[in-house]
């Protein structure tokens, strides 16, 4: 059950996908520190001066009513941001990939043998009987 579990995490994909969420995480705190840093105060800026920004209190000087529509714009361009740079940095150059793939331009990952595939098949029967 070790060796099963220890191949899992050794794998490529896992591996590959554990930086990615860790790259997306960091990344996500950037564009998140940005768009409240930068952007909101620029947006807060149209609000009135007595105000706390863009934004109303439902209940005239009760605080906890505050509606903040600042921090609604900024949430929805920090989300923009993240889709736009997913969609260029990793959608995009897969499709391209899978279109080039299609026309014959580059070759595909290479598809084992059908003596590879029971060579495989033989070892992993012989590794489960030990």
């Amino acid at each position: 059950m070790i060796k099963g579990f220890k191949d899992f995490i050794l794998r490529g994909n896992v591996v590959d996908l554990a930086v990615a969420v860790v790259i997306g995480a960091a990344f996500g705190a950037i564009v998140t520190a940005f768009t409240a840093k930068i952007i909101q105060p620029l947006i807060n800026a149209i609000g009135s001066p007595e105000g706390g920004g863009l934004g109303f209190e439902v209940v005239t000087g009760k605080t906890s009513t505050y509606v903040d529509i600042a921090a609604l714009i900024g949430a929805a361009i920090n989300f923009l941001i993240v889709a736009a740079v997913v969609y260029f940095v990793i959608v995009v150059p897969l499709n391209a990939l899978k279109a080039r793939r299609k026309s014959g331009e580059e070759a595909g990952p290479a598809e084992p043998t059908d003596v590879e595939l029971l060579i495989e098949i033989r070892d992993l029967l012989r590794s489960q009987q030990r």
